[in-house]
């Protein structure tokens, strides 16, 4: 198979970029810069401008593109550029699997989608919640459109926060938990949706490889937890108590909305269009999970 991705110099995308290569599949990279390679391809996405080739022969495209929802105040304009940097990739890419004839496009998106569940599961029919977040979300799935009427096989990965040592949420909070600072947020009975780096990686594989599954797939474990019961794994895993708590009114004042959705909206998000297509994941043990990725 041959794969074209975008934001393969990311977390995600550049392990992405590895498995698969090592898996015998042909691997191609869209980046912003001068291309370096005879695998890159220069685009840009704003100028709606891919360079030539780069779609020759391509079985699938990923789009993992996205500026960081963290730690930046989420500001009108900051807001515009987490709208802008989903969106104008996703429209561009959308328009070109659908001109160029590509049968899949797997495309990037968020647990939160769903908003602040509380304690209620929901999975991939669920319907969407309030928020910027799930706004986003909503948006972003949606730009996905002229592949899909094109006929392509769309796939928007609802991702919950990676686990992994190289960055991302547990980059966040290492430095504080080995600290001895770490503690839960607000009252902690949130819950928490995750994945492990390795079944993140994986599950993408598995979309590719598998041609059963199709719109919305939560990228999750089958176990989320409750932010009371992460700290206490997380302090665990690093041999550090974990006793502060910080209270939801000073991450609202501290962060503002950013606070309020990222730290104490809950989403009790389950993998069910994963498992039901026979995925398995490896770590199902946040306790696990963590570990792998310290």
């Amino acid at each position: 198979m041959r794969v074209l991705i975008a934001g393969a110099s990311g977390l995600i995308g550049g392990a992405l970029a590895a498995r698969l290569s090592e898996a015998g599949h042909d691997v191609r990279k869209l980046v912003r810069r001068e291309s370096r390679a005879a695998d890159e391809f220069r685009w840009d996405p704003p100028a709606g401008k891919i360079a030539g080739g780069a779609f020759d022969g391509v079985d699938a495209v990923v789009n993992l593109c996205g500026a960081p929802l963290f730690p930046q105040r989420w500001s009108a304009a900051r807001k515009q550029v987490l709208f802008d940097s989903r969106l104008e990739p996703t429209e561009v890419l959308a328009e070109a699997v659908a001109e160029h004839g590509i049968p899949l496009l797997v495309n990037g998106s968020a647990v939160g989608y769903y908003g602040d569940t509380g304690s209620m599961t929901v999975d991939e029919n669920s319907v969407h919640g309030q928020g910027f977040l799930a706004e986003l979300c909503i948006a972003w799935e949606a730009a996905t459109a002229p592949a899909k009427v094109a006929g392509a096989r769309v796939v928007s990965i609802r991702t919950a926060p990676v686990l992994s040592g190289k960055g991302g949420l547990i980059g966040t909070l290492k430095p504080l938990f080995a600290s001895a600072l770490g503690g839960k947020l607000g009252d902690g009975h949130q819950f928490m949706a995750w994945i492990s780096f390795e079944d993140a990686i994986s599950g993408i594989q598995f979309l590719l490889e598998d041609d059963t599954l199709s719109g919305p797939v939560n990228l999750t474990s089958p176990k989320p937890v409750t932010n009371a019961e992460f700290t206490k794994a997380f302090g665990a895993v690093l041999h550090r108590p974990a006793p502060w708590w910080v209270p939801g009114f000073a991450l609202k004042a501290v962060l503002g909305q950013l606070g309020e959705e990222m730290a104490l909206y809950g989403q009790r998000a389950l993998p069910r269009a994963l498992e039901h297509a026979g995925f398995t994941f490896r770590h199902n043990d946040v306790g696990s999970a963590l570990a792998a990725g310290l």
